[in-house]
């Protein structure tokens, strides 16, 4: 779970918490956020397929394509977008912030 910090962002982790290829599952209010660190980059998608609902965190990592692992739909962890069926409706992305060494994301749709 995650703490709520200042200016409505919500606290991940500590940027050495996260190492290349690992991820962090966060809620902000009802919504479940899950963040990749690639490479060295954060990214910051909505954890659920827009398929059937279920979580996206933990599935197979193709690059920056993110594999549903209950029936294969692909997303794209930069934009959300969807790059294979099932699914055909992107999910959300996120902004990610990086500040004294700690990571923060929101859900900031209106």
């Amino acid at each position: 779970m995650s703490v709520a910090s200042c200016d409505g962002w919500v606290r991940v982790c500590a940027r050495a918490e996260l190492l290349p290829g690992e991820f962090k599952t966060v809620w902000d209010g009802d919504t479940p956020i899950v963040v990749y660190n690639i490479d060295g980059d954060l990214f910051a998608i909505e954890d659920r397929c827009t398929h059937d609902d279920g979580e996206l965190a933990g599935g197979a990592l193709h690059g920056y394509e993110l594999e549903c692992a209950r029936h294969g739909a692909r997303f794209d962890l930069r934009t959300g977008a969807v790059l294979c069926a099932p699914a055909y409706v992107p999910t959300a992305s996120f902004p990610v912030r990086e500040c004294e060494g700690i990571i923060y994301t929101r859900d900031d749709r209106v």
